[in-house]
């Protein structure tokens, strides 16, 4: 049976490929378009198809990770409700969503058209494929899930029960009392680009005070409840404007109603109260309803669970529970729970889905060597893997900063050893380096490290979320190998656990740098130009390299080095240099 899945025509819209329980292809459209985008992602859809070697006549069943048309009415409920008081607001936002709700449908027609049958294309809740790709990629048999996100379909969120390969959902969350809503609109108050940088404000909040916990807790939370629940006291009438927070919101924060007068230290604890308030929230929701159930297990899913500081502390408050969150949380993730929803409603087993995400597109070595010589670009070949690796190892012991290309791309929003940018941690000024001349980020964002996961418990206390790093670990407290600066806030670390089985070249790579260093550990960032989407194709990583402060990359079995090749020279035979062809 083979299941092409759409993630919902929000932001970052992907396309996934099922084939008989297994996933064939999966990207974002973005990746390859280099470019956020929304709507029906149809680039992704023809490199799914392509890589697969199938066609539309092929599919059996087009679905998709949202309803238009019911989410449009929900929508519309809520506003009625919440702008009875400000129609000219109301009238607004109804318009701009109907046009969207439009767009999307034909989006929808325009796939039914594609297929032999329009009952081929269905429609699915957007927090229902949340849910079913956090508990279908989980190792439970049966659990509580909880997603969350800013809103999908007029829901902000859902708990559920999975239960073998049935699905039962037990509460919805009505936009607007959404936690992910109030996220945005705090990244945008303290000066960082709403629905693009939320991650900042997360990193942000490690170097604040939460000392306004407090109101926020009775913001998100007005009622008795453990329910999240907006208090529409803190917002002006009708929720409009630009940021809708009211004179009371500012008052009681003590903050300037100007956001370009508002301080960084306010901006450190208005992100650290968030922060903590966020968790509290959750963790009293997730308790609560897991000790209504009787279960041990919890699946997390929806965009509020990309944020690694948030599922780190949460693993922390409920260490009497067993936390599992997928490798793409996000939107992205809802088009792979689609496939797996519809999958398993034809009553089809469970399998281990998530063991890898390497999904993307991949290349042969003579589509790399092509745009190199048309870059006429010098390289040198590594004639096998252990050479290349040989090679890589020198470079990265040399304190080079080096980009690693290999293999197929990744599906989801990290960097996880295909498409990456890798430094040793001892190497000379490696976070100045990377963050000043190469990623152009602020001091306060982490970089990860990677470890393979033999050597993992030597050197850190983390758990298994830390393999498509939705968690953090901790330094071990009787282990310290990391120099200064690359553990944060109390000895945690952002974390990739690497296993062989998932991707054996860049454990092998992990494990022949520990022979030269002081442990088999490697800072791993995303490789790509600043705000651009990771590199996929081998023209983008070319244009990446040239263009940043990369001193090497290592690109399939070629390898390229600013310095010169002949710097790369191991020992006698490792590599051998050559000339482009049309150089």
């Amino acid at each position: 049976m083979n299941i092409l899945a759409l993630s919902s025509f929000k932001l970052n819209p992907a396309a996934v490929l099922l084939a008989d329980g297994k996933v064939k292809a999966g990207i974002e459209d973005q990746k390859l378009l280099r470019s956020r985008t929304r709507g029906m992602p149809i680039t992704a859809i023809e490199n799914c198809l392509e890589s697969s070697h199938l066609s539309w006549t092929d599919l059996d069943c087009i679905a998709v990770a949202s309803k238009p048309l019911q989410g449009w009415r929900r929508r519309s409920w809520t506003r009625a409700k919440q702008s009875a008081f400000s129609l000219l607001a109301n009238a607004y936002y109804e318009a701009d969503d109907s046009g969207v709700a439009a767009q999307q449908l034909n989006h929808i027609r325009r796939l039914r058209k594609r297929v032999s049958s329009a009952d081929k294309v269905i429609t699915l809740d957007h927090h229902l494929c949340h849910a079913s790709s956090a508990f279908y990629c989980s190792p439970y048999e049966k659990a509580l899930i909880l997603t969350l996100d800013e809103e999908g379909d007029g829901r902000s969120g859902t708990l559920s029960v999975g239960d073998g390969n049935k699905i039962r959902v037990l509460e919805t969350i009505a936009f607007p009392n959404s936690i992910g809503w109030v996220y945005t609109l705090v990244t945008d108050l303290i000066g960082f680009r709403p629905h693009e940088e939320e991650h900042k404000t997360q990193w942000l909040s490690l170097e604040g005070e939460p000392e306004h916990k407090g109101i926020f807790l009775k913001l998100l939370r007005s009622s008795d409840g453990v329910m999240p629940s907006l208090d529409f006291s803190f917002f002006t009438r009708g929720l409009a404007g630009g940021l809708p927070f009211s004179a009371k919101f500012y008052k009681q924060l003590g903050l300037p109603t100007a956001p370009e007068e508002i301080t960084q230290d306010q901006k450190k604890a208005i992100a650290a109260s968030l922060q903590a308030a966020v968790t509290e929230i959750i963790a009293d929701l997730v308790t609560s309803f897991a000790k209504r159930e009787g279960l041990k297990n919890i699946c997390l899913g929806g965009g509020i669970f990309q944020n690694a500081l948030l599922v780190a502390d949460l693993e922390k408050r409920l260490n009497n529970f067993s936390v599992f969150v997928p490798p793409a949380p996000g939107n992205t993730g809802t088009a792979l729970g689609a496939a797996l929803w519809v999958w398993h409603e034809k009553g089809n087993p469970r399998a281990d889905i998530a063991s890898h995400v390497f999904w993307g597109p991949s290349f042969r070595s003579q589509d790399i060597k092509d745009v190199l010589d048309n870059c006429k670009a010098r390289y040198a070949i590594s004639v096998t893997d252990e050479r290349k690796l040989e090679t890589t190892v020198h470079l990265l012991t040399s304190g080079k900063i080096v980009g690693w290309y290999q293999g197929a791309t990744e599906f989801g929003p990290r960097a996880l050893g295909n498409r990456s940018v890798l430094a040793s941690p001892w190497g000379g000024y490696v976070k100045e380096n990377l963050n000043d001349y190469i990623k152009h980020r602020e001091w306060f964002r982490p970089f990860a490290l990677a470890v393979p996961e033999e050597d993992c418990a030597k050197y850190f206390q983390a758990s298994t979320l830390c393999e498509h790093m939705n968690s953090l670990g901790w330094e071990h407290p009787d282990n310290k190998v990391l120099p200064e600066g690359l553990a944060f806030a109390g000895g945690r670390v952002r974390l990739q656990i690497v296993k062989q089985a998932s991707n054996p070249l860049f454990w092998r790579l992990l494990k022949q740098f520990g022979e030269h260093a002081p442990a088999p550990i490697l800072v791993n960032t995303s490789f790509n130009l600043f705000g651009e989407p990771l590199v996929v194709n081998p023209r983008d990583a070319v244009r990446s390299y040239f263009c940043s402060g990369l001193d090497a990359m290592v690109i399939g079995n070629f390898v390229l080095a600013k310095a010169g090749l002949s710097q790369l020279q191991t020992k006698p035979g490792t590599i051998s240099s050559r000339s482009p062809v049309n150089a």
